[in-house]
């Protein structure tokens, strides 16, 4: 059992790594998620930068300053840039609030829909985590353009 399970996750690595992603893409986030901000990524991985919000209490707006990794698998279509799902982990630093000044860690899971051209929506699901606050989970959705080569 323990060969077949090890086997079939070989397999799903492989398939996961063999879709096909452009070489190069520059991503505006214009909304949430990653953050507002930039984004590059080179093949399966990417790396953001920018200014989160979130409302971790309904009407309450916490910011961030936030940074991170993105590991992009499982493209679901042969476009040039296909939809695909993700999964990131980020630093952010905490700019109000009951964060302000304080170190937290994210990690997410999620999404990316293509929708047109280089138009596209994300959907995820944040877990955050910072010393002395429970961990919060929180979902993420995004709205960004980009530019592949």
């Amino acid at each position: 059992m323990k060969r077949f399970l090890l086997a079939s996750f070989l397999l799903l690595c492989n398939i996961a790594t063999a879709q096909r992603f452009s070489h190069n893409e520059i991503t505006i986030n214009a909304f949430r998620n990653p953050s507002i901000g930039l984004e590059y990524r080179r093949n399966h991985v990417s790396v953001h930068a920018g200014y989160y919000i979130t409302a971790l209490t309904a009407g309450v707006t916490t910011k961030f300053a936030k940074t991170g990794v993105t590991y992009w698998f499982l493209a679901v279509n042969r476009r040039e840039n296909p939809s695909s799902f993700y999964a990131s982990a980020s630093y952010l630093r905490g700019l109000n609030l009951e964060y302000k000044d304080q170190n937290a860690f994210s990690a997410e899971v999620g999404f990316r829909w293509m929708v047109w051209q280089g138009l596209n929506i994300r959907l995820g699901v944040l877990a955050l985590a910072a010393e002395g606050k429970e961990v919060r989970i929180n979902p993420t959705p995004g709205i960004s353009y980009s530019f592949h080569w």
